[in-house]
This record gives C-alpha cells, structure tokens and sequence, in this order.
C-alpha cells in the first residue's frame, strides 16, 4: 500500500491508460529547491530594494532574512494596506498581517467595510494572489518592510512598499543575476529527485509522448536538469519547450514557435514546421502546439493530454478551463501537514474541537426555542473561545502563523478550493508516480466537501457548524 507521503489523490476520475500525452512544468515540480534559494531571492530584492529605489540602507544591516516559518502558499497581499491576507474559499480574511503582527478583528471589520471581504471588482484592485512557492520569499519581504517602517517610525504609503517590492522581486528574476547564480552553484540549490528519472523513463517505456515546458531560458533549465537526470536529460523528452511565457502560452493564438540554437543560447528565426526531439524551442502558443503535435479533436476536447505544474494559476487553470486537459498539481504541503495530522497533538486538538460542538450542539437543544438568558449566551460565548483557542492551538503545530495551506481557520481556503476546482490529481512530488502503473485509474472520494487526504478524519471540527466570523480570531483588539 502507498504511504501518506506518496499518495495521489484524486478530485476527480483519472484513467492514465487514456492518455498519450504528459506535459511537465521545471520549477518545483521536476526540480525542487533547497531554502537556500528563497534566502538568495530575498536578500537580492532586498538589495535592489536598497540600492536601486533609495529605501534605509539600514535595513541592510539590521539582520533582516527570509524566514522559512512565516509564510506559506495561497495567501494574497491587500495592496492598500500591505496586509498579508490568508481567504477562505468565500474570499473571506481569515487571518491578516501587517508586517509581523496579527491584525485585530475588529480592525479586519473596519477596513472591509463591516464584513470579512471584499466585492469582485474591488479584490481585482486590492489583491495581489501569492500563489507559488517563489512568492514565500516576496511574502516575507513584504512583512519585514512593513514591519522595519513601523518599529522605526518611519512615515510611508502601503501602496507603494507592496509596488516596489513586486518590481523587486521580478526584477530579480528577469535580471538573469539570479538564475545565474543558481546555475552555477547547484548542489547549494538543488535539491536531488532521486525517483525522477524512474518515472519519467516508466511513461516513456509506456508510449506516452512526454513534453518539457518552462518559462525559464534554456541554459537554465540545462543546468538544473543536468544536476537531476544527467547530461542526456533531454534524450527523455518528445518536446522541451524554454521561456514559455506562461500563462500568455495558454492566451495567444498566433505566436509561433523558433527553436534555441543550445550551442549559442541565439534564437533562430526560421519558421517551425515541425516540432523534433533533441531540439529545444522558445515561445510559441497552446494552439500551435496542438497543431504541430497532431492532436485530434476540438482543442477543448484533448482529454488525453495531462499537465503537471506546482502553480495553479501559471500552469493549470488556462489548460483546465481554456482547454480541458487533465491536470496535476504538485503540493509538498500535502506531506508535511499530513505528518502533522497524525501527531498525538494534533489529533487531541481535533477530538476535543469536535467534542467542544457537539457539546455546543446539545447545549442548545436543552435550552429549546425560546429566548437565551444572559446566563445562557455566556456558556455559549465561553464554549465558542474555547473552540477557538483550539483552532489557535491546530495552527501552532503547523509552525507558521496562517496554518494551513489548505484551511482558513475552520474552512476551506482559497487555495484548497482552486486546487479542487482545476486540478483533477495532486501529490507531494512527481515521484509519486513510481508507485502507479501508466495505466493506473484514479476514483475520486464521495464526499465532494473535503480534499481527498482529509477525507477520513473527522468533519466535525472544520465542516458542519459554522461560528460566527466574529469569534473565529482570538485576536484582542
């Protein structure tokens, strides 16, 4: 039987046997980072922050880093307010920070206007979605700032720290400077896949077409593949794709592809006609992928094609809605959170969470439909605390202070629903797929409530009651 750790869970049924095509994103889906490299892109933006749009050149030398205990994936940043936002699935703010301090309830009400979200039109403004795990480094970056302003009293505009620190963060990344720096040291930065090349060779012997699609340039991804699969890497793939441009890879339909001369890294600018393996091409589109590669059928019916990627709305969404691939996340929260799961600690929080609402349950239907004394509110008001020192408590073990990647406090968040809404499997890694024969079938679990690896443990404590937003934060005010 596979282990937690190596599961794929499914949201909806999957028949591999049916596919003939598997397409792969590169960063942190076939090659996964060590923390070194989310230190590296934090201290540069900061750098950058420094040296090129004039910030205190104090926050060089006061000892701020990237603190891998902070952020998680799935949050967003209020670009009003620079507030690290953690939404349910409703869009709702579970959890928000400014800089490294909770922000009070009653604060959260003020600024949304007597409730705990914004309009459609108004998140599209304010929001910016942090959802790959690049953006753990630009998270911290974010809190620390804001948090450096206001230890040291310094006037400043939430606007423009979250603007100046977006443009830092892609600044650094389109420099070069970085991915240099990466490619060059990869035994600091890379982490080994010790299964990949297994996988990758299992689908391969099976007869599926394998396709290589990143958005970063080629001797970048040569670097790194060389590190993880050898110098022959490409020797594996039908089609390897360099500097993409997703999501615009999904969107355009008339951007042709030109091929990468891997001698000179130089693009050529003849026309492509065919797509070979042992070449390497740059740009191009989905619908001309589809016609190069001979798929048949409407483009919004090439169910034999699955994706996998580790960023939902760079990866999976346009292919899953726009073009009904089948897709697959690759989630290493799913790990940890599950070894979490199944500590004594944890598993004493949720029974007594769901102890605690029942009792809430059954207290009430003593006191019957009549109207609650004072006496009667109290016991309510002081069991609805305690549930919610025991949310407290859940969150702490996760190590960082939003909790889980896939709850909001006691709903589902934002992150857990896209991940159900576009993505037919997830797994912890790629390597997952050793365990699976290429003709594996996935069946989805019954209850559509809960993602798949939380489907047997007890609801009582996330699902079935529904507090009050007003005690779900223990924050004072």
């Amino acid at each position: 039987m596979v282990n937690s750790h190596d599961s794929i869970f499914a949201n909806t049924y999957v028949d591999l046997g049916n596919i003939d095509t598997i397409g792969f994103d590169y960063d942190y889906t076939l090659v996964h980072y060590t923390e070194e490299l989310l230190t590296l892109l934090y201290e540069m933006a900061l750098s950058r922050l420094v040296e090129d749009r004039h910030y205190p050149t104090e926050m060089m030398e006061c000892g701020l880093q990237y603190d891998p205990y902070f952020s998680i994936r799935g949050l967003a940043v209020d670009k009003e307010t620079g507030w690290i936002c953690h939404l349910s699935y409703t869009h709702k703010v579970a959890v928000a920070w400014e800089g490294r301090k909770q922000v009070s309830t009653s604060r959260i009400f003020k600024e949304y206007k007597g409730k705990r979200g914004l309009t459609p039109s108004e998140r599209k403004k304010r929001l910016k979605p942090l959802n790959d795990l690049f953006s753990m480094a630009e998270c911290c970056l974010i809190a620390d700032t804001i948090q450096f302003f206001n230890d040291n009293n310094i006037d400043y505009c939430p606007s423009n720290v979250v603007t100046d620190i977006l443009g830092a963060i892609r600044d650094t990344h389109i420099s070069g400077d970085f991915h240099r720096i990466v490619a060059g040291n990869p035994e600091k930065y890379f982490d080994p896949t010790p299964h990949l090349k297994t996988v990758l060779m299992n689908l391969k012997d099976s007869g599926k077409n394998l396709i290589f699609a990143s958005n970063s340039p080629y001797w970048y991804v040569d670097a790194g593949m060389k590190y993880v699969l050898g110098d022959q890497w490409m020797d594996l793939w039908d089609v390897v794709i360099v500097s993409a441009g997703k999501p615009a890879f999904y969107t355009e339909i008339r951007r042709p592809f030109r091929e990468v001369n891997t001698q000179t890294n130089r693009v050529r600018f003849q026309k492509v006609e065919k797509l070979e393996a042992g070449k390497v091409y740059t740009e191009g589109c989905l619908r001309e992928l589809t016609r190069l590669m001979d798929w048949r059928g409407p483009l919004n019916t090439n169910t034999n094609v699955l994706y996998i990627g580790d960023s939902l709305f760079a990866d999976l969404v346009d292919a899953k809605r726009e073009f009904g691939w089948i897709t697959a996340a690759v989630t290493p929260e799913v790990g940890f959170e599950l070894d979490v799961q199944e500590s004594d600690d944890h598993l004493l929080a949720e029974k007594t969470i769901a102890l605690l609402l029942n009792t809430l349950r059954q207290v009430q239907s003593e006191m019957g439909t009549a109207k609650y004394t004072d006496d009667d509110s109290l016991v309510l008001d002081n069991l609805e605390k305690l549930v919610s020192k025991w949310r407290d408590r859940e969150t702490n073990l996760l190590g960082n202070p939003f909790g889980s990647v896939f709850r909001a406090r006691y709903q589902p968040s934002l992150f857990a629903h896209s991940l159900r809404r576009y993505c037919d499997l997830y797994m912890n890694s790629v390597g997952s797929l050793r365990h699976y024969s290429p003709q594996h079938r996935f069946y989805p679990e019954p209850d559509f409530r809960l993602l798949a690896h939380e489907i047997k443990r007890s609801t009582d404590a996330y699902c079935e009651i529904d507090p009050p937003e007003d005690i779900l934060s223990d924050t004072e005010d």
